[in-house]
This record gives structure tokens, sequence and C-alpha cells, in this order.
């Protein structure tokens, strides 16, 4: 319980953040970098640079929903969107996925835009049902990806995004997790957190997601 709630305190000060921000001027408007972050010395010309080394999500490799490995680098150059789902979730996960697919539908025909699903339910969630569910959903094209992989690899990678995640039989479904949607930059930088089952966080996302690309 430690460990969620210093998730849920975390994310909800970066809500605070993205709200906050989103009252400035459309000119002054700029997205947080979320994360640890760490100084580092360099030596340009002789003299010492000092560096802001933020906080990246790190290579990665999984099976997706058309049994191909994908990785980080099919990501490259591009602003995503991740999540965490599985796709028996009797609880937040449809309407999670259902406004996720919103912003998918907003940007149709936009590659600069991608969007990541990881499923936390490693036993039942094969690419083929993985397959199934995006094709139910309304998923068309290779710009959404739902990918599967080792309870260590996607609970690890989970923890990267900044998002609790746990598998759980008294919780429903088996597995306990955080619904956010996360916006991730060119530059692998977690730069907002959206809670994806609220209608406004989900309007905010887009808004955020608008001002990324311009700033890209």
């Amino acid at each position: 319980m430690m460990i969620k709630s210093s998730f849920h305190n975390y994310l909800g000060a970066l809500l605070f953040a993205v709200t906050l921000h989103s009252c400035t001027g459309d000119s002054q408007k700029k997205l947080p970098i979320i994360g640890e972050r760490a100084t580092e010395e360099r030596i340009v010309d002789g003299q010492t640079v000092v560096d802001t080394v933020y906080h990246q999500i790190p290579p990665f490799t999984f099976l997706n929903q058309d049994s191909v490995l994908i990785s980080d680098k099919d990501f490259d150059n591009k602003v995503y969107i991740a999540n965490f789902f599985f796709t028996h979730c009797p609880s937040i996960c449809p309407t999670m996925q259902r406004n996720m697919l919103k912003v998918y539908e907003k940007y149709r025909g936009n590659h600069d835009v991608a969007f990541l699903s990881h499923s936390i339910d490693f036993k039942y969630d094969s690419p083929s049902v993985l397959k199934s569910y995006a094709k139910k959903l309304g998923v068309d094209d290779e710009r959404w990806q739902f990918v599967t992989g080792t309870k260590k690899d996607i609970y690890g990678i989970a923890e990267k995004y900044l998002v609790y995640t746990k598998e759980d039989s008294a919780a429903p479904g088996g597995y306990d997790h955080q619904g956010y949607l996360v916006l991730i930059d060119q530059n692998k930088r977690i730069r907002g957190a959206y809670d994806g089952t609220n209608d406004e966080q989900v309007a905010q996302l887009m808004e955020d997601l608008g001002i990324l690309l311009k700033e890209q």
C-alpha cells in the first residue's frame, strides 16, 4: 500500500501541475517535464557546462497484437500516449480505452502521434487476444500498438511511466492498476499524465498534445 500511495501522491501533484499550467496564456504555455532529474557536468571549450538530465522511458521490446516484436525505436521522433490495461478488466479499462480512442480518432492520419497500450495480464492477453480486442475497439492501423510481455518487463516499464500496476487476486479481474494516459515527447520524456476515466482530464490531454506537437 505504501508503494501505491506514493504513486497516487506523485501523480496527484502532477495532475495539479498540468491543471495549473492550463490557466496561463496560450503564448506562455509549455508542458512540464515530469520525473526525477540530475545534473551532469562536461567540458566545452575549456569551460565547465552543467546540463540537466531528465527522466526518460528506457529502451524496451514487447510483442504486439500482430505477434511482431516492437521496441522503443518504433516510437523515435514521435509523440505518444501510453497506458496500462487488460482486456477483461471489469472496472476502469473500458472507459479509459474509449477515451484513448477519442484521441486516436482525433489524430487519425497524423503519423507523428502514436499510442501504446501495455497489457498487465501476462497470463491471458496473448497477441491474438489483443488483436481481437483492438479490432473490436475500432483500431485499424499501426499507430496504436497493444503489447504483452513478461510480468517483470511489463511491471518494470510501468514504474518508468510512474504508473502503479500489481497482480492482486482481491482486485476486480485480478489486477490492480492506475488508469493514467501518459504523454511522452519525442525525447522519451514524460510531459503529462491524465486520468483516462475523467472527461475533463482527457480534454486537457488533447489540448496539451496540440501544445506539445507545436513545441516539437
